[in-house]
């Protein structure tokens, strides 16, 4: 496993994590669409591609910045898959290249984070365990939905031949296994 470049998780909890970017590599951020529409925010942390994996957000195209647009809606049904290697590639070419990202949909919850648990796998070689407790260190407000999660869990088996998250029925439906003690927390006893 490599660890990305950057803070330790215990540097990047201290970030705001909502309205703010969260550093998840030297060179990825994740945030919501407020964020990655703020010129300030994209200049005082020298952002030079923003990836806007939402339908519903429209960006205000900055100078001097590249933009790429992967259409998804937040819905389990949506295939984010088709798009894994698209955008993990052109994340790793950015940072080849000395630039830095900014991954976001319409929150930063669920597809940005989505987009970069496949990154860390493929280009940090994480596992789909390490890259989700790594990015939730930085950005503690991740949770991709369970359509999302099958379908990670889907390429982590396609790039290691092994799966270290899987989806389990709970009395709330099928979720991925490390959310198991979450549900048994809001289960009345």
């Amino acid at each position: 496993m490599t660890t990305p470049s950057g803070p330790r998780p215990s540097q990047a909890v201290g970030q705001p994590a909502i309205h703010g970017l969260s550093l998840i590599t030297g060179s990825l951020y994740i945030s919501n669409g407020v964020a990655a529409n703020n010129k300030l925010l994209l200049s005082s942390h020298r952002i030079t591609t923003v990836i806007n994996v939402s339908v519903e957000v429209v960006n205000t195209v900055f100078e001097n910045i590249q933009y790429i647009k992967v259409p998804v809606a937040d819905s389990p049904s949506s295939r984010l898959y088709d798009f894994f290697d698209l955008v993990a590639d052109h994340i790793h070419s950015v940072e080849m290249k000395q630039g830095r990202t900014l991954l976001h949909c319409a929150a930063g919850v669920s597809r940005s984070a989505t987009f970069c648990l496949a990154y860390l796998m493929k280009y940090h070689a994480m596992s789909l365990l390490d890259a989700h407790t790594w990015t939730k260190s930085c950005r503690p407000i991740i949770r991709p939905n369970n359509g999302f999660w099958e379908q990670l869990i889907h390429y982590e088996f396609k790039l290691f031949s092994q799966n270290t998250v899987h989806m389990i029925n709970s009395p709330i439906g099928s979720i991925p296994d490390i959310y198991e003690k979450d549900v048994s927390l809001m289960m009345p006893m």
